[in-house]
């Protein structure tokens, strides 16, 4: 019986793809998502809460994502604690921009040119079958993380991060641990949330939330009949 097991074992190592062979279709499968996807608009919500101070504060935000993959971002409403209104919350929108912008985007990208990647184990996300991948960042800058990815194993599209920034964004935090989900909508993958929490050296612990939903896209989807590229809009509420 031991014996059955371990060639049973040993077949479904075997079966599995190489990390190199991972990364490569994820690489492959993004750029044709991105290639098809020309752009959405989405709408999110931000919760920010310090139990400590007991302080809380809330942003709804419009969010439109262009061809070239940067974003706008319009308040529509805000409530609640002053000081993450007038510096936390505007700080993370004008960063985010920024980092969208064509040329800054290549910077944070889950790629082998900004990271190293190990093959941990597979798991289950939403149970879908994934594989989980550890990946060092190999420069140690503001844009790029420390962590763990679960990629999809049939559509090879990142399901679920979890990590640390791999640059500490200040003296004055002493850690900060996130997890980013993410969900099919119709062809593509995107993220439905976002949960941090900061550790500050005067404040203690402050969670962030991030909610993404109402989703329009306007993809371009080949026609099989002549194969040229007609625009379809998918709505997701």
């Amino acid at each position: 019986m031991i014996f059955c097991l371990a060639v049973a074992a040993q077949d479904v190592d075997q079966q599995l793809p190489s990390v190199a062979e991972i990364v490569a279709t994820m690489a492959e499968h993004d750029a044709q998502r991105g290639a098809a996807l020309q752009g959405y608009t989405a709408k999110r919500r931000y919760v920010l809460q310090n139990e400590n101070h007991h302080k809380r504060a809330e942003m709804v935000v419009t969010m439109r994502c262009h061809e070239n993959g940067s974003k706008k971002f319009e308040t529509v409403a805000e409530s609640g604690w002053g000081g993450a209104r007038k510096y936390v919350f505007p700080k993370l929108l004008k960063s985010e921009t920024a980092a969208s912008r064509p040329g800054e985007r290549e910077k944070s990208r889950i790629t082998p040119d900004n990271y190293s990647f190990q093959f941990l184990r597979t798991d289950r996300v939403n149970d879908r079958l994934t594989y989980v991948l550890a990946i060092t960042p190999k420069a140690a800058n503001q844009y790029l993380i420390r962590g763990t990815i679960w990629v999809d194993a049939s559509d090879y599209a990142i399901a679920r991060i979890e990590g640390a920034p791999a640059k500490n964004p200040s003296f004055w935090i002493k850690s900060v641990h996130f997890i980013h989900t993410y969900e099919k909508k119709g062809p593509f993958w995107l993220p439905v949330s976002d949960r941090s929490v900061t550790e500050a050296r005067i404040f203690g612990a402050t969670e962030l939330t991030i909610d993404y939903f109402d989703y329009s896209l306007s993809p371009l989807v080949m026609s099989a009949s002549n194969g040229t590229a007609t625009t379809n809009e998918i709505t997701n509420r």
